[in-house]
C-alpha cells in the first residue's frame, strides 16, 4: 500500500525487453537503498513494482506484459523522469490517501492552464472509470494523491500548487500525455460488493440498488 506523497523523482536508465516482460532500471538516489530489500515495493508513476535488484544509487524492477498493457511504463524511454513512492510503514502518516498501486487505466491531458498560483489540469478519463471519480473526492495520476475538482461526461479536472509541481513529474506534463489513473478504492470495492462487478461497463449502482442494501 502507498499513500499517493511523491517521496523522489527519479530517472529512468534503462527499459530492457526480456520476453515479452521489459526490466527497468531507475535512478533513485533519494530514496534510503541501503536499507532496502530485494522483494519490497515501489511505486514507479503509480505502479506498484518489486525490487529485483539494488545498486548503490538504482533498482531494477520487472513489469509484465499485463502490465505494460494497461499502463504507461511502457512508453517510457531512457531519460524519463518517473515519480517514485516507497511502500507505505504502520508508523507513516497517511498524508495522501490509500493507494494499491493498481493502476485501474490511462488517462490523458487535454488542457493546462494557470488559476491563481496553482495550474489547472483537465483530464479525459475511459468512460468505465467515470462513475468511480466524484467531485472533491481522492484520485491517484501517476503515482500522485489529488483531489478532483470538477467532473464532466468526459472526464475530470484538479489544480496543482507549486509545491507539487516542483516535487513530481506533473510540471512537465504537456496536453495529449498519457497518465496512470487509480481510482479510490472504497468506490471500486462498495460497487464490488453490491453489484459482484467492478470496473466493468455494465456495472450499476441505482437507487433501488442501494435502497436494498440498506444505504437509503
Amino acid at each position: 500500500m502507498f499513500t499517493g506523497i511523491i517521496g523522489e523523482v527519479g530517472q529512468l536508465q534503462r527499459s530492457d525487453s526480456r520476453g515479452g516482460d521489459r526490466r527497468l532500471l531507475i535512478q533513485a538516489s533519494g530514496l534510503p537503498l541501503e536499507s532496502m530489500e530485494l522483494g519490497e515495493s515501489v511505486a514507479v508513476n503509480g505502479v506498484c513494482l518489486t525490487l529485483v535488484e539494488i545498486n548503490e544509487d538504482s533498482f531494477a524492477a520487472d513489469v509484465s506484459t499485463e502490465t505494460l498493457s494497461c499502463t504507461s511504463l511502457g512508453d517510457l524511454t531512457a531519460g524519463a523522469a518517473v515519480n517514485l513512492e516507497r511502500a507505505l510503514t504502520l508508523n507513516q502518516p497517511l498524508g495522501g490517501h490509500l493507494v494499491s498501486g493498481h493502476v485501474d487505466g490511462l488517462g490523458k491531458v487535454t488542457a493546462i492552464r494557470p488559476d491563481g498560483r496553482s495550474t489547472r489540469f483537465d483530464f479525459q478519463v475511459p468512460k468505465a472509470l467515470l462513475r468511480y471519480i466524484a467531485a472533491k473526492g481522492s484520485i491517484t495520476i501517476d503515482g500522485t494523491s489529488l483531489t478532483v475538482n470538477t467532473i464532466s461526461d468526459q472526464g475530470f479536472s484538479v489544480n496543482i500548487i507549486p509545491h507539487t509541481m516542483e516535487r513530481t513529474i506533473i510540471g512537465e506534463y504537456q496536453t495529449g500525455r498519457a497518465v496512470n489513473l487509480e481510482v479510490d478504492l472504497i468506490a471500486r470495492y462498495l460497487e464490488r460488493l453490491m453489484t459482484g462487478t467492478a470496473i466493468v461497463d455494465n456495472a450499476t449502482v441505482t437507487i433501488d440498488l442501494l435502497r436494498d442494501n440498506g444505504m437509503l
